[in-house]
């Protein structure tokens, strides 16, 4: 009996020689592994469900496909868990043919997130402040926002004012910040 030791065996050769010509490292594949897939079908998922918890005004104003709207609406009325799931499922695979981000800036328009719709509400504060502080402040804005009723406009800027010195709920002074923010609405 003849004992074959390690240095004795013949090499076995797991990969095949011509692969080994064909393979060529800077030809591999750069697409989304399919962990990123997933990733970004799940985050589409959670921005359905970001619609679906939307309040009814903002839902009724956000800008969507026609068949998602419907979908969304579905979801809403939907009590049961698990046709709960797939409908949020259902949602997930409608979003992945629409173009995300426009719902995305209206859902963040909507928190103010936004660094520009954060800014508006600074500048309509500060409208406001000025426009109870200061009558000229009033000939400013007008110039400003020339679409605005200036009657209605000055009596709320009046009934705050008196709202401050009689220590009121701040009913006109609320009123008058929707005021500034409609003009300047309708001036972007």
């Amino acid at each position: 009996m003849t004992i074959i030791t390690a240095t004795e065996r013949p090499a076995v050769r797991l990969i095949d020689p011509d692969a080994e010509l064909e393979f060529d490292p800077d030809d591999v594949y750069d697409g989304p592994s399919k962990s990123q897939k997933k990733r970004e079908v799940e985050a589409l998922q959670d921005l359905g469900t970001e619609l679906v918890k939307l309040p009814d005004a903002q839902f009724k104003r956000i800008e969507l496909p026609d068949d998602l709207r419907a979908a969304v609406a579905d979801c809403r009325r939907i009590t049961q868990n698990s046709a709960l799931r797939r409908q949020r499922q259902y949602i997930g695979k409608l979003m992945r043919s629409v173009d995300p981000e426009p719902i995305r800036a209206q859902l963040d328009a909507f928190r103010g997130v936004s660094a520009a719709e954060n800014a508006k509400l600074h500048q309509a504060e500060k409208w406001r402040e000025r426009l109870i502080a200061d009558d000229e402040a009033l000939t400013r804005f007008l110039d400003t926002y020339p679409h605005v009723d200036v009657t209605h406009l000055r009596q709320i800027i009046r009934n705050a004012r008196d709202e401050a010195v009689r220590n009121k709920p701040p009913k006109a002074f609320r009123e008058l910040y929707r005021t500034i923010r409609e003009a300047m609405q309708h001036t972007d």
